[in-house]
């Protein structure tokens, strides 16, 4: 187990390094010039002078990467260029947010796409299997966003059921930050939810056919021990690592649904920076983005290895 940790840290350190290098140079050369958006409509040049000199945006690039970096190693990201407040107090505000619908979203995901591919699987060539895969098959062909104005048309507008948009934190209400979150995770469910059905079954299958689970038929065992207790057990152990790498797109991934519902989270942030050329912000973000998927990545490695004995000692 701790030499798996050692190999993954090993590579982890390198990856970033690479993301951060590709993050501060790509970005760039996107078009436009943070400084003259920052300066109003004068546009005085010695107030361009100071504004670039301020944010050190006169160096080499370079040099700027290196003074980044500097900073990030001591734990900070650097300031907005719009509005002069420490990425760190952005992102540790806007991250609970996405974290919360992306944690309903999974929840979501879990209850229904689980379930269907076990039953998808059992059920081979019925009525349920065809449903299931029908399910899959339009969970991953509709987009968010016109799933999402559907159901505020629906639930919000005609119907009247739930909030249409905004954020409630669950400090100061727990019942109606849930309802405010419920459609927006229920959107993203439908794609998660579909990738999971589509594995399970898969896995499910490929457990059912296997040698282990025809010896437990042959002893006798009832046919919902074999599959309660043999086959899934088995097949869900490549869903674990699944389930990791999907909540990691979950997390960096609702762009689209958080600015339908209005929500202020890490999506939107990214969004707003990157149109409004906050490189610090962007920066920060992607940064943070590619530590998290490396540390759920180590998760979803630690917890396969728990589920599967036989990998402890390798």
């Amino acid at each position: 187990m701790l030499k798996l940790i050692l190999r993954r840290l090993i590579v982890a350190i390198p990856t970033l390094i690479l993301v951060s290098m590709l993050i501060f140079s790509l970005q760039k050369i996107l078009p436009g010039d943070p400084v003259l958006a920052m300066a109003g409509e004068e546009r005085d040049p010695a107030v361009l002078n100071y504004l670039r000199e301020k944010y050190r945006l006169n160096d080499p690039l370079p040099v700027q990467y290196w003074a980044w970096v500097k900073q990030v190693s001591q734990g900070d990201l650097g300031v907005s260029l719009r509005t002069d407040v420490p990425v760190t107090t952005l992102i540790s505000n806007k991250l609970p947010v996405t974290a919360q619908l992306a944690v309903m979203a999974m929840f979501f995901s879990i209850l229904i796409g689980i379930p269907l591919g076990i039953l998808a699987a059992v059920r081979k060539g019925s009525k349920v299997e065809f449903g299931a895969n029908l399910f899959a098959l339009s969970g991953m062909s509709i987009p968010n966003f016109w799933l999402g104005i559907l159901l505020i048309m629906l639930v919000s507008v005609r119907w009247q059921l739930l909030p249409a948009s905004g954020y409630v934190p669950p400090s100061e209400d727990l019942w109606l930050s849930l309802k405010t979150m419920l459609m927006p995770s229920l959107v993203l469910a439908t794609v998660i939810s579909a990738y999971l059905m589509r594995h399970t079954r898969s896995a499910m299958l490929e457990a059912l056919n296997a040698d282990y689970v025809r010896t437990a038929r042959a002893k006798g065992a009832s046919e919902r021990v074999v599959v309660w207790r043999h086959a899934l057990r088995n097949a869900l152990m490549p869903i674990v690592t699944l389930v990791t790498i999907l909540f990691g797109e979950l997390m960096a991934g609702a762009v689209l649904t958080e600015q339908i519902f209005g929500i202020p989270g890490f999506g939107k942030l990214l969004v707003d920076a990157v149109f409004n050329r906050d490189y610090a912000v962007v920066q920060g973000i992607v940064l943070c983005i590619a530590a998290g998927f490396i540390a759920l990545t180590l998760i979803g490695d630690l917890l396969y290895v728990m589920v599967n004995p036989r990998l402890r000692y390798t």
